[in-house]
C-alpha cells in the first residue's frame, strides 16, 4: 500500500478554532477524512476558560458527543489537540480513552499560547499506548498569520514517509 491509497483520518476539538484552522489545513495537505470533536455544552467566556483548565490540569475527560468515523478503518489517525494549561484538552482526552484499543498508527498536532507541547504529547502516548508517527505543535500567533505551512508542510512529508517505510518493512516481513 502507497500513501496514495493510505486512509488517514484527522480527529481534533477546537475552543477557538486555532485547532480547527489547522486540522483543516492538513486535512487539505493530506487528502483525508477529517472529524471535530464535540460537547453538548458550551465553552464560550470565562467560565468556559475556567473550566477548560481545571478540567485538563485534573486530566478529567469531558463527555462528548459520539463520533461519526471509525478510527479503526484508517490506517493513521492524526489527533490535535489545544493545550490547556500545559495539559490535554478533556475532550480530546475523552476520545483517547473511548478509541486507544481501535487506533492504528498515530501523529499527534496541538496548537498553544506558549509552552506545553512536550507534556501534551506525553500524555497522548500515554493514553495511547503507542509512539506517534510524527508531532507537530503550532503557536497561536502563527495559526492567526497562517504562518505555520513550512512546518506544516514537514509534518505531512513526515507522515507520509512513515507510511510508506511501513508499508515497505510490512512487504519485507512478509515475504
Amino acid at each position: 500500500m502507497t500513501m496514495a491509497n493510505a486512509r488517514i483520518l484527522v480527529v481534533y476539538y477546537s475552543r477557538t478554532g486555532a485547532t480547527r484552522k489547522v486540522a483543516q489545513s492538513l486535512s487539505d495537505a493530506l487528502s483525508c477524512d477529517s472529524e471535530e470533536i464535540t460537547e453538548a455544552g458550551s465553552r464560550n467566556g470565562i467560565f468556559g476558560y475556567l473550566r477548560s483548565v481545571m478540567e485538563a490540569r485534573r486530566q478529567i475527560p469531558s463527555c462528548i458527543a459520539a463520533t461519526v468515523r471509525d478510527p479503526s478503518l484508517y490506517d493513521v489517525v492524526v489527533i490535535g489537540t489545544p493545550v490547556w494549561a500545559w495539559s490535554l484538552s478533556s475532550p480530546v482526552r475523552a476520545y483517547l480513552l473511548a478509541n486507544r484499543s481501535s487506533l492504528p498508527a498515530v501523529a499527534f498536532f496541538c496548537t498553544l499560547g506558549g509552552a506545553g507541547s512536550d507534556q501534551v504529547f506525553g500524555q497522548m502516548r500515554e493514553l495511547v499506548g503507542k509512539r506517534p508517527l510524527d508531532c507537530l505543535f503550532v503557536a497561536a500567533r502563527d495559526v492567526a498569520s497562517a504562518n505555520y505551512g513550512p512546518r506544516l508542510a514537514t509534518f505531512v512529508e513526515a507522515i507520509q514517509r512513515e507510511i510508506e517505510n511501513g508499508r515497505s518493512r510490512a512487504a519485507t516481513s512478509a515475504a
